[in-house]
């Protein structure tokens, strides 16, 4: 088959991966309904936890929660992930691959960005390419490493090969980051992107307007007039400024303030189930965490419902120290769950050898919780004859200061949008954030036989493996996983959780609408 060729539905089903404006291979499934019926109008006002002087247009550069919501307002993606984060096609019509190392690409026709210009091939070559050039500081710069040649086959056609079979590309390419821009942008001053909203103001550290963008190319979409975005740091003043009616969505609620905003009738919590964790890290390659029994005594040290309910207000679901989720695709639910057992906590210290040795462990506020989890394993742990020390650390340089440099202490790491991506960055042998530092090489040949395989079942087999391994071998300990809270005026509707952050994993703006 020629390049730039679409495969037909029914050869990919033959043995490779297509993803169509049709929907996926596999069945969408009902899809929720929403409360009543979505009206155009309305202007609101939303508070992330801050803004920054480094606030930027790039999508190429976001880092912040305020440049997600900013980028996903101005710009689209070639894909982007439903309700259960899985790909469905946006500015490309089709995107498929017999082998998942080559990848063929088809762009939606009639598509203009907000000045006028027609959307073709040549401006998602730019776009992709660019986060190849070290000048364009591409936070997704390392999983750009992995695109070895783009090229335009016609003007809505191009091919995307990569270095080697990854399956999980569709996914990869909703990203805010890998948002298309026109083909030679390097300004980056006006927000020019196809996306819902029109840039009317972008003033750095201090606001984000953005106009109903009338020309938009998906039918009826966006329902509301216009959109301010602010930065409110301090989390109390947010929900004091929900309350107040200053504005209408407040990102990152405690749960200490959930009971404030729902006793108010015209507010409501939103809770997003994800995979957000606190992780206790024993380090592999120091004494006395490197012992497999100090790392299984530790694992059974764990109060994972006390921790949920004091800790989390609920607002938390079990886990069982692997970063697979029970509500995620891949998640294995044949795993014996790991529960406190002081019994078999006592009996794998005395193994180690420990003794009454006092070992430190190091928690911060800057890894949510781990202060509170700290105290826990120091309580449980005296009842079983270890000496923990816990050392309170401030959050201001917790990550460059102590994090990964002591035998015993804590991580926190984000939701990530693929099992690949955070098995990858934390788990592989040589992956620079391999917290506790283990190197299991089984592990490391499941994780490239599960990135090249486009069969569903087999991939849930293969992650089901490595999640297994992880839990019996791997120096880490994951008690919960954290939910997103977020806090709305109830007259916005449309929500639905995405799980990888608040907002609607911050695409909301071309969900909601107005109902006041």
């Amino acid at each position: 088959m020629a390049d730039g060729s679409i495969f037909s539905r029914r050869e990919m089903l033959g043995g490779g991966l297509a993803l169509t404006a049709g929907g996926l291979l596999v069945p969408e499934g009902a899809i929720a309904a929403t409360q009543s019926l979505p009206r155009r109008g309305g202007r609101i006002r939303a508070a992330c936890m801050s803004l920054s002087t480094a606030d930027t247009l790039d999508p190429a550069k976001g880092a912040l929660s305020s440049d997600y919501v900013r980028h996903f307002m101005l710009y689209n993606c070639l894909t982007e992930l439903d309700r259960r984060l899985r790909p469905i096609p946006s500015l490309a019509e089709s995107i498929v691959s017999k082998d998942q190392r080559l990848w063929y690409i088809r762009l939606r026709k009639g598509i203009t960005f907000h000045n006028g210009k027609a959307l073709t091939s040549a401006d998602v070559v730019y776009s992709l390419l660019r986060h190849k050039d070290p000048a364009t500081a591409s936070k997704l710069a390392a999983i750009a490493e992995q695109f070895v040649a783009i090229r335009a086959n016609g003007p809505l056609e191009l091919t995307l090969q990569l270095e080697g079979p990854n399956a999980d590309l569709p996914t990869m390419l909703a990203q805010s980051h890998f948002a298309i821009v026109p083909a030679g942008e390097k300004a980056f001053t006006s927000g020019n992107g196809t996306g819902p909203y029109r840039l009317a103001v972008f003033s750095r550290g201090v606001r984000t307007v953005g106009r109903r963008n009338e020309n938009y190319w998906k039918p009826g979409k966006p329902y509301l007039d216009e959109i301010e975005l602010i930065g409110i740091p301090d989390e109390v003043s947010r929900v004091n400024a929900l309350l107040s009616g200053d504005i209408h969505m407040a990102l990152a609620v405690n749960p200490r303030s959930t009971r404030r905003v729902s006793a108010s009738p015209g507010h409501v919590v939103r809770e997003t189930p994800s995979a957000l964790y606190t992780n206790l890290i024993m380090r592999q390659d120091q004494l006395p965490t490197s012992n497999p029994h100090f790392a299984a005594g530790m694992k059974y040290l764990m109060d994972r419902p006390l921790i949920k309910r004091a800790l989390f207000r609920n607002y938390a679901t079990i886990a069982n120290d692997h970063p697979i989720p029970p509500f995620h695709p891949y998640f294995r639910s044949d795993l014996p769950q790991t529960a406190l057992d002081l019994d078999k906590a006592r009996w794998h210290l005395q193994r180690a050898g420990i003794g009454r040795t006092r070992v430190p462990v190091y928690a911060s506020p800057a890894a949510e919780g781990s202060v509170d989890m700290a105290s826990i394993v120091q309580e449980y742990g005296a009842k079983v004859g270890l000496n923990v020390a816990v050392n309170r650390v401030p959050a201001d340089g917790y990550w460059s200061t102590h994090w990964m440099k002591h035998p015993l202490g804590f991580g926190n790491t984000n939701p990530r949008p693929t099992a690949d991506l955070v098995f990858s960055l934390f788990y592989k042998s040589d992956a620079a954030w391999n917290e506790s530092g283990w190197k299991n090489p089984r592990f490391d040949r499941l994780l490239l036989e599960a990135r090249a395989e486009g069969d569903h079942a087999r991939r849930k087999q293969l992650y089901g493996e490595m999640q297994g391994l992880v839990r019996a071998n791997c120096g880490v300990s994951i008690p919960v996983f954290i939910s997103l809270i977020d806090a709305y005026d109830r007259r916005l509707k449309g929500w639905y959780p995405v799980q990888l952050g608040g907002f609607m994993g911050y695409t909301f703006a071309e969900h909601l609408w107005w109902e006041g």
